[in-house]
């Protein structure tokens, strides 16, 4: 059962959402317009944003629905351990889809739905660190790489510093890991960002 649970994640976590309402609703390739990322962001940059915002809440739900059906799941690990392991596997299959020659978004929505369910203090402390470096910037890509990157911190410090808050070794490594696998997907938006060409959420791709 706890194979086949993690195949259903990865192909749930692969399923190309922006891509898919591309096709749909302009007929286009996302894949050939603006930053040429099946994500969120280039989704409403290039057909609307309230294409966009709904490619991120189905992109985050492909996160959510792997880590709520663990407990439903016969598995030799804990359910804290099953959990991590569908959702990172949803995550990976967002990143790397079957169904688009394992290329495909960033990760971070998917990532989202999963931390939302798993960790949901920490992601909202993070989903303001977010909002704080966009705000500032104009770069989701930066805002995406800083948030990652305050997760760990953030599950630290309310695990060690929060009275009856449990602190597993485990989630924080794989918080470490995620914010490794963001900045790996964000691996061309880090190089433009020092050289000062990358797009901010607002402008287009010639």
């Amino acid at each position: 059962m706890i194979l086949a649970a993690i195949l259903l994640s990865y192909l749930l976590g692969g399923i190309p959402v922006g891509y898919l309402l591309a096709k749909q609703v302009r007929g286009i390739d996302i894949r050939e317009h603006g930053s040429r990322n099946i994500g969120a962001t280039n989704v409403g940059r290039v057909i609307g944003w309230k294409y966009g915002i709904i490619a991120l809440f189905l992109d985050a739900l492909k996160g959510a629905i792997p880590v709520i059906a663990a407990s439903y799941i016969e598995s030799p690990y804990s359910l804290t351990t099953t959990e991590i392991l569908l959702g990172s596997v949803a995550i990976l299959g967002h990143t790397f889809t079957p169904f688009l020659h394992f290329k495909g978004g960033k990760g971070v929505a998917t990532a989202l739905g999963v931390y939302m369910t798993l960790v949901p203090i920490v992601t909202v402390c993070a989903v303001v660190i977010f909002f704080i470096v966009y705000k500032i910037s104009g770069f989701v890509s930066l805002g995406s790489i800083l948030a990652t990157l305050s997760m760990p911190i953030w599950y630290f410090g309310t695990t060690k510093y929060i009275p009856d808050s449990e602190y597993q070794p485990i989630i924080f490594f794989v918080l470490v890991a995620t914010f490794f696998l963001i900045s790996y997907s964000h691996r061309e938006n880090i190089k433009r960002l020092v050289l000062g060409k990358e797009l901010r959420a607002t402008q287009n791709a010639n």
